[in-house]
């Protein structure tokens, strides 16, 4: 093993295990890199020191030897509101980096990777790709509802009402005092949530183990059993690459469009595929997408709590659910095959463990993972619209879009900030009919930060909601819901078209065409040759902004990000 052969290379190896607490029958075992995001930072990621030592123990039962490493990741949720969530984006690129750091620095037999949120899943995914040994995926789960299945995607909504004085002080404290009664992933399906079935779906996790609830018994028993699987595929020298191929990712996007999982999974699988070796493009999920059946009723889109998720089958119920559409042969990390795993599920008393669940609520498993021949949609989720203003490409969640702004035109209103943005909805100066566009804050131009606040501004407005659009060059929440288009590419900074945007632009919009365009000036319709010279005239004039960061980290990942729809990684 790789860790025997670094012991004849360095002898000084051998005293500084000794040194750190190994025995001497210890340093010729099996060694095992337990990497997570343990923090006591935001509740995904306080909740995982328990799973890390189930793991180290099931490490230690099999023969092996565990070293534990922790690189805590950030919380979207408290960066929201500020510029602290430009640094969210970043940080995925950041954890990655380190993982590839602790793995490579002493190289191990096999690795357990523990996350639950938002960045830390997708880098771990980078980072499992990066380094390419035996490895294994915990995820730390999903909290708890708050009363009256309360969650925290809500609070967006409630601020924008409270901001609008529709609720007292006294009612939107309520709300932030109760929408987080325990640890774990928001629960909602939000970007921790996906990312955290995404790992499952690409073959890395146990069967059924992804978004448990993370105050169950459950899960720290599968993650004891993780902590042995992984000794056992060191052994057989099953490497990460060997299981995750395009196959894989294939799934994944298929669970994805079942699921209705966040636009941000279209930034995450194409940069964890890039670790892997494999080139995944935006056209492969609208392909996919296309004619996919919706089937999963939790929030934001849906009905229920994502901890409700895990009761009904979980990963395990949405494959069976769509197994015809499945590469059933993608390999797995139980050494078998996802459909020999699938088989085993039914006759090991899975199923019948998630039903003891479900009858406690008193609900059944198609009220909340919908039978494929009763979908709650039958075209996918997302869809990626281009024309001269993202020739490159944006997205929509249209699975989460009213009907209303499925095909539109509208007047521009560009804004060069979210801040400018929001203030101009909040003092209503915003009118139906309305395309809102906030530019600059694509990866090169201020890190790809979310537009969380100003969608939910729009969503939880019953009139603008359903008469305007919101489209940026940068990013939404998970937990976003409404008219909202993002990742314009190529983004405002760049020069893209979304940069030469002016004042009562019309803007066509046509999701089932997968369409988005600029169509005409001033209000006034124009042939499309003349709009190619009037756009190629505003291009000439158009001079590149300043950048704004300087110095520090987002100096350096604005420098060297790809473009929004490649999936926002630094390149050197």
């Amino acid at each position: 093993m790789k860790s025997q052969e670094l012991r004849k290379i360095a002898p000084e190896m051998d005293p500084l295990r000794i040194g750190t607490g190994w025995s001497i029958e210890d340093l010729s075992k099996p060694q095992i890199m337990i990497e997570s995001t343990y923090g006591d930072s935001h509740p995904g990621s306080a909740g995982l020191l328990e799973l890390v030592y189930k793991a180290e123990q099931g490490i230690y039962d099999s023969g092996a030897k565990a070293s534990k490493f922790f690189t805590t990741d950030i919380c979207d949720g408290e960066a929201q509101g500020h510029d602290g969530i430009n640094y969210s984006l970043a940080s995925r690129d950041m954890i990655a980096g380190m993982i590839e750091i602790h793995n490579n620095a002493t190289p191990f037999d096999g690795s357990v990777f523990i996350a639950s949120c938002d960045k830390g899943m997708p880098a771990h995914l980078m980072g499992a790709g990066r380094i390419n040994n035996p490895c294994i995926f915990i995820t730390g789960g999903v909290m708890e509802a708050g009363p009256d299945m309360l969650t925290l995607e809500q609070i967006g909504k409630y601020s924008a009402m409270y901001l609008r004085r529709e609720i007292s002080e006294e009612q939107f404290n309520y709300y932030k005092h109760h929408a987080c009664p325990s640890c774990g992933a928001c629960s909602f399906m939000g970007t921790a949530s996906t990312m955290q079935i995404m790992a499952e779906a690409l073959g890395l996790m146990l069967p059924g183990t992804a978004l448990m609830p993370a105050t169950c018994e459950d899960l720290k028993e599968q993650a004891y059993l993780a902590g042995k699987q992984v000794v056992e595929l060191a052994k057989k020298g099953l490497k990460a690459r060997d299981i995750v191929t395009m196959k894989s990712f294939e799934n994944a996007i298929m669970v994805h469009a079942a699921i209705s999982g966040s636009t941000n999974s279209l930034l995450h699988l194409p940069a964890i595929a890039d670790e892997f070796g494999i080139e995944l493009d935006a056209d492969l999920f609208d392909k996919l997408h296309r004619g996919a059946h919706y089937l999963l009723d939790i929030r934001p889109a849906g009905k229920y709590p994502a901890e409700y998720f895990y009761y009904a089958g979980g990963v395990p119920a949405v494959m069976e659910a769509i197994k015809e559409h499945l590469n059933l042969d993608a390999m797995t990390v139980t050494g078998k095959t996802l459909g020999e795993n699938l088989e085993e599920l039914k006759h090991n008393g899975f199923y019948e463990k998630c039903q003891r669940y479900l009858n406690k609520i008193h609900l059944k498993s198609t009220d909340i993972i919908r039978q494929y021949d009763n979908p709650i949609g039958d075209d996918g989720t997302i869809a990626i619209l281009r024309g001269n203003l993202a020739p490159d490409g944006a997205v929509i969640k249209h699975s989460a879009c009213p009907k209303e702004m499925m095909k539109a035109t509208l007047r521009a209103r560009p804004f060069d900030s979210e801040e400018e943005a929001i203030d101009a909805i909040l003092k209503k100066e915003i009118q139906p009919g309305d395309a809102v566009f906030i530019r600059y804050e694509g990866p090169k131009g201020s890190g790809m930060p979310e537009m969380f606040y100003t969608g939910e501004a729009i969503s939880s407005d019953p009139e603008l909601s359903k008469s305007i659009a919101l489209i940026t060059d940068g990013r939404f929440s998970g937990a976003s819901k409404g008219p909202v288009i993002g990742h314009v590419s190529p983004e405002a900074s760049e020069g893209g078209p979304i940069a030469l945007v002016e004042e009562n632009d019309l803007i066509k919009i046509d999701v089932k065409e997968r369409i988005l365009e600029i169509i005409g000036v001033n209000g006034q319709r124009c042939s499309q040759d003349k709009m190619k010279l009037i756009l190629k005239e505003r291009k000439e004039k158009w001079t590149a902004k300043e950048p704004k960061y300087k110095d520090g980290i987002l100096s350096i990942y604005t420098k060297l990000a790809t473009s929004p729809m490649n999936g926002g990684k630094m390149k050197g």
